[in-house]
Parts: C-alpha cells; sequence; structure tokens
C-alpha cells in the first residue's frame, strides 16, 4: 500500500470538493430563490382602466360590461372598494369575488 504523499491527487481532491461544495451552494440558492407557491396575475385599477383594459384583465367580464363600469365610474365618481362593483348592472357578487386579486383601487 502506497502511503506517500501525492500532492497532485491532493489538488485534485481540493479541486473536487470545491466544486461540488459550490455547486450544491448554487443549487440551493436558485432553488431557494424560486417560490411556486404565488403566481403573479395580471391586475387592473377598476379606477383608471379603459373599458378594453377591464375586459381585457377581469374574468367573466366582456367589453359591453366593462363599458358599463367606465359609465358607472364617470357618473358617480372612483369606487371605494372592489365590493362597489356590484353597483353596476351585470356584476354580481360572485364576479367580483373572483377577481378580488385582479382589482387594484
Amino acid at each position: 500500500m502506497n502511503t506517500q504523499f501525492n500532492p497532485k491527487a491532493f489538488l485534485h481532491t481540493i479541486l473536487l470538493a470545491v466544486t461540488l461544495l459550490f455547486g450544491v451552494a448554487s443549487t440551493q440558492a436558485v432553488a431557494a430563490g424560486k417560490e411556486p407557491a404565488i403566481q403573479s396575475q395580471p391586475a387592473v385599477n377598476i379606477n383608471q382602466a379603459s373599458a378594453a383594459e377591464l375586459a381585457e384583465v377581469l374574468q367573466g367580464v366582456g367589453l359591453k360590461r366593462a363599458e358599463d363600469i367606465v359609465s358607472w365610474r364617470q357618473t358617480h365618481g372612483p369606487f371605494k372598494s372592489a365590493d362597489d362593483l356590484v353597483n353596476v348592472k351585470g356584476i354580481g357578487s360572485s364576479t367580483v369575488d373572483k377577481n378580488r386579486g385582479r382589482i387594484q383601487l
């Protein structure tokens, strides 16, 4: 059995260990940076958006209903909460509920 110190083999062992450590550390850092639990969704400011923008972002709201939202806003002033959308003819609480994450004031 050869127990003599070999500097070249020692250097290769150290380089391999360092490479493995940095590889594991960088993989963990990348994995930690990804948070799959939250997906971003489009949002729209119901007090500023055009009818086209509202229709594009809000689920269950077509262009006609979006025009009604803009008309209500122009007549009554800005919405104070997302729940105020139920005052627009054709918008019910279920539509508001499924769009809460998309509605900004």
